[in-house]
């Protein structure tokens, strides 16, 4: 008799729950993820009956799972993606008490986003036409130094384990086999999964230092760490650099010229110590001893680029020291990111610690079927690690995806092997000045890489919290679904949610003091806005199927597909994309004014006629290749002619 899959192995588990503990529907849950059109509603549910049947629905319905593709990860360019934090994605208050628990209920189901509550989400994100799941990561987290009550997931204690909060108990069935269920799950939707990774840091009190602590950096313990907006060097944290050292660094940089880079001060690198002897655990942090019997600490990290970045230090991670070599026992850029060419050779790798790293994907390709991976500052990894990293992951998947979280568009990400790039629209699109500079480059240069089409990420504002609020989401989801890059729904967009996830990109001072790790679902307990008034459950899929009729032109990244129009007024952005007959062009204009209507001009091509809205069906009047509208405030004009 065949074994069954692990999502049949949950279906199973659930109905036998239902069958022994019957029990009364006083589990609740937003309508939307019952199907209910009702946005608003609430309903009280038998949690086995509940997940039993979204199973059930999923287990009988076709089976779609992606056909394996030797492209190397191109299907990429094809993809409609929603990102899920699974903790937070999928969390709500079950119970009505007024707070969100990590703590099992008496059934044994947690209110912190689990990876079953994360299968029955999925009929909800096929309803917005979506085809790709981003997962933050999932593996375990860290303690020593955590933020928040629940701690980060980019502060890993173990890569190859999961993290156990996001099973449920009352399965009773290991956290593998849940995650292997969610992924199975979401392949016969004819979804891929793509899972972050992080490979540079660990959590501080990551299970691989005892073993091998010569993979980690040390300072003496008695040295204290540096607060936020402290600047005493004889404390830890970033490295301060004065401002020529900081002219001079930049320059370097800029030239990529890592031939002898400036080191931190003197006093910096005096804080490092040797590799510890030994490694014992005290109070949930593990202290090293040196050769002399000196106590050793793990530091904390920082952002290690630029050198004056002002996010808030990273209490909850640290640096894996990817080579080793005399006189660089220190964290900074040139060790970190940019790696001085005297520290970057063949000689110096920390070989054992590389095989280890290189093994983590492939493991979750195996085990779980993943379809491709985003690598959580993958840009910063040694050239010599992501080749082969490319390489090994796509020996055992040819179709294997490769994204990275870099903002730059050049050339190398692409020749390094990634597939998807996150960009930097996410930064430029609440200003319609910097908005038209980055689509004028995309007109004359075109985009070698495709990148995520979003005004947020989990680090950044939320696009409702900006001006215009729900308004500007709408805007920024109809340009950026004709942009030559892959749509991003950012969990919570479409509910209009204003809490960022993490405050680590474009905050100011301010902000960051008002938004402490207790405040942010990125470390904390909190669940999504799901009985918002306010959505875009219709625009998302009404725009992304006029996307569809013109996936070919949109899809093009050379500039002859696109044409950055001139407008009359400052706060209208128009663009159009040309199918490569040159025949026909889908036109879009957007009016970034969020109080005010525009009387306004587009020019387009002297000789054009039948201009059509696609979201009205109106025919537009056009002379001498002027087309004139009065655009409402926050109104994007869909057109083809």
């Amino acid at each position: 008799m065949p074994s069954l899959s692990p999502l049949e192995t949950l279906y199973q588990r659930l109905k036998e729950l239902e069958r022994e503990r019957g029990g009364g529907a006083d589990y609740l849950v937003p309508g939307l993820w019952t199907g209910a059109s009702g946005g608003q509603s609430i309903v009280a549910v038998n949690p086995f009956r509940f997940f039993r049947h979204c199973i059930e629905t999923i287990l009988s319905g076709e089976d779609r799972t992606p056909e394996p593709r030797a492209d190397a990860g191109e299907w990429s360019r094809e993809a409609v993606v929603y990102n899920m934090f699974i903790r937070h994605t999928a969390a709500f208050d079950h119970n009505g008490d007024g707070r969100v628990s990590v703590a099992a209920s008496r059934d044994g189901f947690r209110e912190t986003g689990t990876f079953l509550k994360a299968i029955a989400l999925l009929p909800y994100i096929a309803r917005l036409k979506c085809d790709t799941i981003h997962l933050l990561p999932v593996a375990s987290i860290g303690r020593d130094g955590r933020k928040g009550s629940l701690g980060s997931p980019f502060a890993v204690r173990n890569p190859y384990m999961l993290e156990e909060t996001l099973a449920e108990p009352a399965l009773a069935l290991d956290t593998n086999t849940q995650f292997a269920a969610f992924v199975e799950a979401a392949h016969r939707m004819g979804m891929r999964v793509v899972l972050e990774f992080v490979l540079r840091t660990t959590a501080k009190d990551s299970t691989w230092i005892p073993e091998h602590p010569g993979w980690f950096y040390w300072i003496r313990e008695d040295i204290p760490d540096r607060g936020q907006g402290e600047n005493d060097p004889n404390k830890f944290g970033s490295p301060l650099f004065g401002e020529d050292e900081i002219r001079n660094i930049t320059e370097r940089v800029l030239n990529h010229n890592f031939d002898d880079l400036p080191e931190p001060p003197l006093v910096y690198r005096n804080m490092f110590g040797p590799v510890p002897v030994r490694v014992e655990e005290s109070d949930g942090r593990y202290i090293g001893y040196g050769p002399r019997g000196e106590r050793l600490r793990i530091p904390g990290a920082f952002a290690d680029w630029p050198p004056l970045d002002a996010q808030p230090p990273w209490t909850d991670v640290t640096y894996l020291r990817l080579y080793d070599a005399a006189g660089f026992n220190y964290m900074a850029y040139n060790t970190l990111r940019m790696y001085d060419r005297k520290l970057a050779r063949e000689e110096n790798i920390v070989k054992d610690l590389w095989e280890k790293i290189l093994g983590i994907i492939p493991h979750y390709q195996k085990v779980f079927a993943i379809d491709g991976v985003m690598i959580d500052m993958g840009h910063a990894l040694p050239g010599p690690l992501k080749a082969r990293l490319v390489e090994s992951t796509r020996n055992i998947d040819p179709s294997f995806a490769l994204w990275e979280e870099n903002f730059d568009l050049g050339e190398q990400a692409q020749l390094n092997g990634s597939n998807v790039a996150i960009g930097c629209l996410w930064k430029v699109q609440h200003s319609p000045r910097e908005l038209r500079r980055f689509l004028r480059l995309l007109a004359t240069r075109g985009t070698p890489l495709p990148f995520f089409c979003t005004p947020e990420t989990h680090n950044t504002h939320r696009a409702a919290a900006r001006s215009g609020g729900m308004q500007f989401s709408r805007l920024c989801w109809i340009m950026n679904c004709f942009l030559p890059g892959v749509p991003f729904i950012h969990q919570g967009f479409e509910l209009g949610t204003t809490l960022p996830v993490n405050t680590g990109l474009d905050f100011s001072p301010e902000e960051i003091k008002a938004l402490p790790p207790s405040k942010l679902p990125l470390y904390s307990e909190a669940q999504l806005p799901w009985q918002s008034a306010s959505t875009l459950l219709a625009t998302i899929p009404e725009i992304l199927d006029l996307r569809n009729t013109w996936k070919d032109a949109i899809q093009d990244p050379s500039p002859h597909s696109f044409d950055l129009l001139q407008t009359s007024h400052d706060k209208l952005i128009a663009f159009q994309r040309t199918r490569s007959d040159q025949r026909r062009h889908v036109l879009v204009v957007c009016n970034f004014d969020f109080e005010s209507a525009v009387e306004g001009e587009v020019t387009l091509p002297a000789d054009t006629t039948g201009v059509k809205s696609l979201l009205t069906g109106e025919m537009l009047e056009t002379r001498d290749g002027i087309l004139r509208y009065r655009f409402q405030q926050g109104e994007g004009l869909i057109c083809e002619y």
